[in-house]
């Protein structure tokens, strides 16, 4: 009898031109958490696809407790009692709850009906079992994102499944909700389950996690105790090389005040809000889930209308009622979601860095491709992409490369305020530390930058501001980052 419930060995999978996974290999133990680690484009996608039956590997083995196994398909390792819960759920949102849960493996009466009472009273007791309160009877599309993850936890084990991969499953969620993940995820592992947990986070991996994998380059590169590897090896381990400084801000004299807010007021979100920025600065914004930060940044921007309130660039007022007012007049923004709001993914590299700024290169209804595709290039290079070229499509790259392809966009812009939401969300911790570095250089180069983030060693390491908001309102403005701590910013941000 095999010590582990799942093991692969030796996988490889080719698909036209790239080799996903090359001779990974993996353990997973009964009752273990288990995360799985890596940088984007590491393979941890493909290899949860493989376990999953979406992909057929070119080489290697599948073991399920001891026995070889061959998955064709996803329902060969459904029915192997292996479930998956993706990053982007599969779930529908004009569907109830109890119908997302029960989809395609539905109750039937024997009259070959679906047994809708059936249905509703186990989605209930599903979820009960796992803690929640949510109605069976409500629309999937009405629930939060932590709701949406716990009805596909519910969903999972409405399958009997013993082995449940979850999927970057804490990447949009507070600090409170991701609590109630981790509370669920120890539930399901003491009753016996088997949990691979993928994550960027390495407070997912430490709260969690017995044992983590790190894939490199689509490659195996390691199985380790948790208790047993630190924060610098593991990094080492995921990036292929040593990072001295994650938070690689760069020391610069601040220059004069470039940019203003006063008592900025949108009923129901905010309220009197002033602050200023200066050339050269970091400025963090920072607070709980729901305090009004992204809120603020898109009355700004005109995303939203505003109640009231002014704005002033070097000193002049300015009157902004959409996007494209705000960055004629100098402010650019980053939004928090990057493939919704910032890019359009079907297209190019070249036309997303060129969509903003368009007359830049045409003539009449002419756009010059060869002036396009050369200037996004530069700018591609300048903030470090990684991609084969200017022809990619957006959807073609990783997380944080994405990232960069809208700060690339941005740098088109003739702009003095850059506004960054949640910059490092989703990335993986080599991406994150180029995206620092550019923010670092952003504001050495003169740029004032604001940071919207709730992560609270990327607030102390990177600002030389930090903006506290509670309620919709400016809790307190810390003057100097060097001197506060998380535990300042969080009794300021609840009001302790």
């Amino acid at each position: 009898m095999s010590d582990y419930i799942l093991e692969l060995k030796g996988i490889t999978k080719i698909f036209p031109g790239v080799k996903a996974l090359d001779n990974v290999h993996f353990q997973l133990k009964k009752g273990e958490i288990h995360a799985l680690m890596g940088e984007n484009g590491a393979g941890k996608s493909t290899f949860i696809k493989v376990i999953t039956g979406v992909h057929i590997p070119e080489e290697g083995e599948i073991y399920l407790k001891g026995e070889k196994v061959t998955f064709k398909n996803p329902k060969d390792a459904q029915q192997c009692s292996i479930a998956a819960i993706y990053q982007h759920g599969t779930t529908y949102p004009y569907l109830s709850v109890t119908e997302n849960i029960f989809m395609g493996h539905e109750k039937l009466t024997k009259l070959h009906t679906i047994d809708w009472k059936c249905m509703h009273k186990e989605a209930k007791e599903l979820l009960e079992h796992i803690g929640s309160d949510i109605d069976p009877h409500a629309n999937m599309g009405d629930l939060t994102v932590a709701q949406q993850q716990v009805v596909e936890i519910a969903k999972a084990i409405s399958t009997q499944a013993e082995i449940i991969i979850m999927d970057e499953p804490t990447a949009a969620l507070s600090k409170r909700e991701c609590e109630g993940l981790y509370r669920i995820t120890e539930q399901l592992r003491d009753e016996g389950k088997s949990i691979i947990f993928i994550s960027h986070r390495f407070e997912d991996m430490y709260r969690l996690a017995s044992r983590v994998t790190v894939f490199r380059d689509s490659q195996y590169i390691g199985t380790w105790d948790v208790d047993g590897i630190s924060n610098d090896v593991l990094i080492s381990k995921m990036v292929g090389r040593e990072i001295k400084d994650i938070y690689p801000k760069q020391e610069v004299k601040r220059g004069k005040e470039i940019f203003r807010v006063e008592d900025l007021s949108k009923t129901g979100y905010y309220r009197d809000i002033n602050f200023n920025l200066y050339e050269g600065e970091i400025l963090a914004v920072t607070g709980l889930v729901g305090a009004g930060r992204t809120e603020v940044c898109q009355g700004i921007m005109g995303i939203d209308k505003v109640d009231s309130g002014r704005i002033y660039l070097d000193g002049k007022r300015v009157r902004v009622n959409h996007p494209q007012e705000a960055m004629d007049a100098g402010i650019g923004y980053l939004p928090e979601d990057r493939q919704k709001q910032g890019l359009i993914l079907d297209w190019s590299l070249a036309q997303n860095v060129t969509l903003a700024t368009l007359e830049k290169f045409t003539k009449g209804s002419i756009i010059n491709r060869k002036k396009e595709n050369n200037k996004s290039k530069e700018l591609l290079e300048k903030v470090k992409t990684k991609a084969l070229s200017v022809y990619d499509k957006a959807s073609s790259l990783s997380g944080g490369n994405q990232q960069k392809v809208i700060v690339a966009k941005i740098l088109n812009s003739d702009l003095k305020v850059i506004i960054l939401d949640e910059p490092t969300k989703g990335v993986d911790v080599g991406a994150k530390a180029q995206i620092y570095e550019i923010m670092s250089e952003l504001a050495a180069s003169g740029y004032g930058v604001i940071m919207i983030s709730s992560e609270m060693p990327e607030v102390l390491g990177m600002a030389d501001r930090i903006m506290v908001m509670k309620e919709g309102r400016v809790s307190r403005i810390f003057e100097d980052a060097k001197d506060v701590t998380q535990e300042m910013i969080l009794e300021t941000a609840m009001d302790m």
